[in-house]
């Protein structure tokens, strides 16, 4: 039986890993972390008695901890970054879901690979940021880092059994997000409302957001790299409106293999929940003769840009994908918050990239730091 943390509990990833452990009901859940949504991480406690609990904001863990024991509801209730690692650490626990979206969950996910958690990793941010740092620490403990963005697992699912022959490129799918087709000159009129209609997905409103703009396709070359020790070169982004093949390997003999299915993230949440192992569907199954038509077509990097930039992040190395990275997460909240129009995204990201001075090899205190720089210049 599989014992698992869930950091994020209250997000789309980790309420649709909470409908996986429902569903097969041979997962014991240790541990639970959430931001600040006391009311639906109390129907967790409740439906999954996990022995830990972190609320990120002190007020909100303060609430829920009055509450936990006026209903004398057995669970520790930690809060803030301590909280966080100790959900991460928790030694019950053998896997670590990181469902937390931005770079919060560096420090958590470097912990619990330290602590020899397996890692079934949602948060890109990480490897985007830090790739550098974890993927070598992971190897030194013998821990597996198990993608569950949907794109990564079809990659992960189409090595299998190919171990040794060599890769030629990656083929990265991106649906084209809610905008596909549209110019310029039409992204300048974008409301919120509209960047969040994702046509094929349901996501978290950041991530929703960076699928409209690519730059969630953008942090998945970075994320790829890592995953897949591939270079720039090697991985290739291509548009597939119908988001059933999640993304394919072409080998140096000219082969390609595939992983198909229907839009859903439960799938490859429940394959790094069990892998090797496979266990009943998530969803329906596909029909092919209903299919009829899949379509697929080069990123239009002239509308969107933030695609190229990513690329240049990438090759550029060291301290720049977290500036990428930083700066899109401070432009997508102030796009939401409605402080700032949506071409502004990519283009604040542009010049936060051209404005900083590089760190070759960045420590993780200089990740951070750098992080918190983006911030301080943005927030003047």
């Amino acid at each position: 039986m599989r014992h698992i943390s869930i950091l994020g509990s209250t997000g789309s990833i980790g309420t649709q890993t909470l409908d996986v452990v429902r569903t097969n009901r041979d997962i014991l859940v240790e541990a639970l972390a959430a931001g600040s949504n006391i009311s639906l991480l109390l129907e967790q406690i409740k439906e999954f008695q996990p022995k830990l609990v972190c609320v990120y904001h002190a007020d909100k863990a303060k609430e829920l901890e009055e509450i936990v024991k006026k209903e004398q509801l057995n669970v520790e209730i930690t809060t803030g970054m301590d909280g966080l690692l100790a959900c991460a650490t928790i030694s019950s626990t053998d896997m670590v879901v990181t469902a937390f979206v931005g770079m919060i969950g560096i420090r958590p996910t470097i912990e619990a690979i330290k602590a020899g958690k397996h890692i079934a990793l949602a948060n890109k941010e990480t490897l985007v940021t830090a790739g550098h740092i974890i993927m070598p620490l992971a190897k030194e403990k013998g821990v597996s880092i198990l993608p569950v963005d949907s794109e990564h697992s079809a990659i992960f699912q189409s090595l299998q059994g190919n171990v040794g022959n060599k890769i030629h490129r990656i083929l990265l799918t991106a649906s084209g997000g809610p905008f596909r087709g549209k110019t310029k000159e039409e992204l300048k009129s974008v409301q919120v409302e509209d960047a969040l209609k994702h046509p094929n997905w349901s996501m978290g409103r950041k991530i929703t957001i960076d699928s409209s703009t690519l730059v969630n396709k953008g942090l998945e070359v970075i994320e790829a790299k890592w995953l897949f020790d591939a270079s720039a070169d090697q991985i290739e982004v291509v548009v597939h409106p119908q988001s059933i093949v999640h993304s394919m390997i072409e080998y140096e003999d000219g082969a390609v293999i595939a992983q198909l299915g229907t839009p859903d993230m439960k799938l490859p949440i429940q394959y790094a929940l069990y892998y090797p192992e496979r266990k009943g569907p998530t969803s329906a199954r596909l029909n092919f003769a209903k299919l009829r038509t899949l379509e697929f077509y080069e990123p239009d990097t002239e509308v969107f840009p933030a695609l190229t930039m990513a690329y240049e992040a990438l090759r550029t190395g060291g301290s720049m994908p977290t500036v990428y990275n930083a700066t899109n997460e401070w432009a997508v909240a102030s796009f939401l918050d409605r402080k700032i129009g949506y071409t502004d995204i990519v283009e604040t990201i542009r010049k936060e990239m051209e404005a900083h001075q590089l760190i070759k090899n960045p420590s993780l205190e200089e990740i951070l730091a750098t992080e918190a720089e983006v911030y301080r210049r943005l927030n003047r």
